[in-house]
C-alpha cells in the first residue's frame, strides 16, 4: 500500500522555505486564517458558586492522540462565560502551550467527543477549524508533522520553562489541501496508524511476557538455586516457602554491616534507580537541573555495597554500587560480610516476594512514606546458599537476562523504526510530497478498536515525577 504512493503531478513553489513545494491546487495559510483559537484561563481550583466541569488538563492532551467524554477528567469549577468559551467540541484539536522542554510545546490531540460539562484547561491552547476550510482530522495531523511542529519549536521562549505566545501560535504556517482532499489525507493516515498501533501493541505485550520470563527466572534461581533435582526443606519464612537442603536462612544483620562513612565529597554523586538499581547520576543529562551544595553530608557507597532507598525499596529500589560514590543521606548503604555475594543478594531483595516482605515490615504514618530503617532491614530473614553458589547463581542470571535483555532490545528497535515511519508518512503526506488520493479511496471502512491503542511506554512519558527516584535532599536542590 505505501509502497505505491507516488508524488503529486505538478507542484509549486509555496513561498515557504522550510516547506518548499506543494501540490499545485493546494493553498498556504496562517493558522490564524484557519482556526479560531481560545487559549484557557480555567484553572484546576474549585470555587463556590462556580458550575462543577471536568477539565482537560495538560498531561491528557499529552499522553493521548483522542479526547473523548469518557475519559477520566479532573473535577474543578468554571464561570458559566468560561463554560461557553472553552467547552470542547467534537473536532477541536488542543495543543500544549507551556512546557518545560522545548519539544513538548505544541503536542495536540484531536477531540472526537465532547460533554456539556467538559472544558479546555490551563497551559493549552484550543483550536477550532473553520468548517469551510480545514477538518479537525487533518488539522491534528498536520500538527503532528515535523514541518509544523518545528515552527512551534523555534516559536518558543524561555529558559527552564517554554511558552508560546498567541502570535507565535496564529503566525504558524499551514499546507491546507481542498477538503475532499484532506478526508482522504485523514483516512489513509488513521488507517496507517491504526495497523502500526496494533503491531505495536502486540509487541509491548511481547516485551511484558519476555520481562516477566525473566523474574520467573531471577525467583527460582534465587530461592530455588540452579539444580533442579536439588532436595528441598522447609525454610520457616512463609513468603520464601522450601529452599534447598544445604541452604541456611539468616538474618540481614549477619550478611550485612551498615555503612555509614561521610566526608568524602571527590567521589561521583550515585542515585538508586527502580529500573537499573546502582548507578552514577549524570548530572548534564538530567532534565532536573541540581548543585550539591554540601557532598560531604553524603554517605560513602563502596564498590560492591548495596545501596537501597528506604522509601522505595519495597518497589525494587536497591543494588550494587558499580564504584565508590556517595549516596543520599536519606538512603542507606550495606555493606556486605564476607561470603555475602551482593550480586546475588541484589537480585534477591528486587524479586517481588522480597518486595511485599519489604513493605510489611516499612514504617511511617503514611504508607506512601513508610521507611525500611536499617533496624528493621537487619531483622528481615534472606535465603543464604554457600557463597560459591551464591556467585554461581548470579552469573547464571545475569547470563539468561542478558539474552531476554537483547531480545526485548530488538523488538523495542522495532517499535522505534515504526514510530519513524509513522512520522515520516505524516510529515510527507500533510506536507503534498505523497499523493494518497487513490489509496485512500480503496481503504476498507473500520471500526475503531475497543481497547485503547496506547503505544506509549512506561518508561517514555516525559515529564512526569521520577517515580523511581526519591525527591532530592533540600541540600541537593538547585
Amino acid at each position: 500500500m505505501i509502497a505505491d504512493l507516488q508524488p503529486y503531478p505538478t507542484m509549486k513553489d509555496s513561498g515557504v522555505p522550510w516547506l518548499g513545494a506543494v501540490p499545485e491546487h493546494w493553498e498556504i495559510r496562517r493558522l490564524r486564517n484557519a482556526v479560531e483559537m481560545r487559549v484557557s484561563n480555567v484553572d484546576k481550583h474549585s470555587k463556590e458558586g462556580e458550575v462543577p466541569v471536568r477539565l482537560c488538563n495538560y498531561l491528557d492532551v499529552y499522553k493521548n492522540d483522542r479526547i473523548g467524554a469518557a475519559m477520566t477528567f479532573m473535577r474543578a469549577t468554571a464561570t458559566g462565560d468560561e463554560i461557553e468559551r472553552f467547552r470542547l467540541q467534537t473536532g477541536d484539536v488542543l495543543i500544549t502551550k507551556d512546557s518545560e522542554a522545548w519539544n513538548d510545546i505544541g503536542v495536540p490531540a484531536l477531540v472526537d467527543g465532547s460533554a456539556d460539562d467538559l472544558v479546555c484547561g490551563y497551559h493549552l491552547a484550543l483550536l477550532r477549524p473553520f468548517a469551510d476550510r480545514l477538518l479537525g482530522g487533518y488539522l491534528f495531523r498536520a500538527m503532528q508533522s515535523t514541518a509544523v511542529a518545528y515552527q512551534f519549536h523555534v516559536g518558543a521562549n524561555g529558559v527552564t520553562r517554554y511558552g508560546l505566545s498567541h502570535a507565535a501560535i496564529k503566525s504558524i504556517w499551514l499546507p491546507v489541501p481542498p477538503l475532499p482532499e484532506q478526508v482522504a489525507i485523514v483516512r489513509f493516515l488513521d488507517h496507517v496508524d491504526r495497523r502500526i498501533r496494533r503491531y505495536i501493541r502486540a509487541k509491548q505485550k511481547l516485551i511484558k511476557l519476555l520481562e516477566e520470563q525473566k523474574q520467573v527466572i531471577i525467583h527460582r534461581a534465587v530461592t530455588r538455586g540452579l539444580d533442579p533435582n536439588v532436595r528441598l526443606k522447609p525454610s520457616g519464612v512463609e513468603w520464601l516457602g522450601d529452599v534447598p537442603e544445604h541452604w541456611e536462612v539468616r538474618r540481614n544483620g549477619r550478611l550485612f554491616l551498615q555503612r555509614n562513612e561521610t566526608g568524602f565529597g571527590e567521589l561521583p554523586i550515585l542515585e538508586v534507580s527502580l529500573k537499573t538499581g546502582v548507578r552514577v547520576r549524570n548530572f548534564e543529562s538530567s532534565d532536573r537541573k541540581q548543585v550539591m551544595t554540601d557532598r560531604d553530608k553524603y554517605k560513602r557507597a563502596a564498590t560492591g555495597d548495596i545501596a537501597y532507598n528506604m522509601m522505595r525499596m519495597w518497589q525494587g529500589a536497591v543494588g550494587v554500587a558499580p564504584t565508590d560514590g556517595l549516596i543520599s543521606p536519606a538512603y542507606v548503604v550495606a555493606q556486605p560480610l564476607p561470603g555475602t555475594s551482593s550480586r546475588y543478594y541484589a537480585r534477591l531483595f528486587r524479586t517481588a516476594a522480597y518486595m511485599a516482605e519489604v513493605d510489611k515490615c516499612s514504617r511511617g504514618i503514611v504508607k506512601d512514606r513508610n521507611r525500611l530503617y536499617w533496624e528493621d532491614f537487619k531483622r528481615m530473614p534472606s535465603c543464604y546458599p554457600p557463597p560459591i553458589e551464591q556467585v554461581e547463581i548470579a552469573d547464571a542470571i545475569e547470563d539468561a537476562c542478558c539474552r531476554i535483555d537483547a531480545g526485548i532490545h530488538r523488538v523495542r528497535q522495532e517499535m522505534a523504526l515504526l514510530r519513524e515511519l509513522r512520522a515520516r508518512l505524516i510529515a510527507d503526506v500533510v506536507t503534498g510530497k505523497l499523493d494518497v488520493r487513490e489509496t485512500a479511496a480503496r481503504l476498507p471502512d473500520e471500526r475503531e478498536d475497543p481497547e485503547p491503542l496506547d503505544d506509549v511506554e512506561d518508561d517514555s512519558v516525559a515529564h512526569e515525577p521520577a517515580a523511581d527516584l526519591e525527591p532530592i535532599p533540600e541540600e541537593a536542590e538547585a
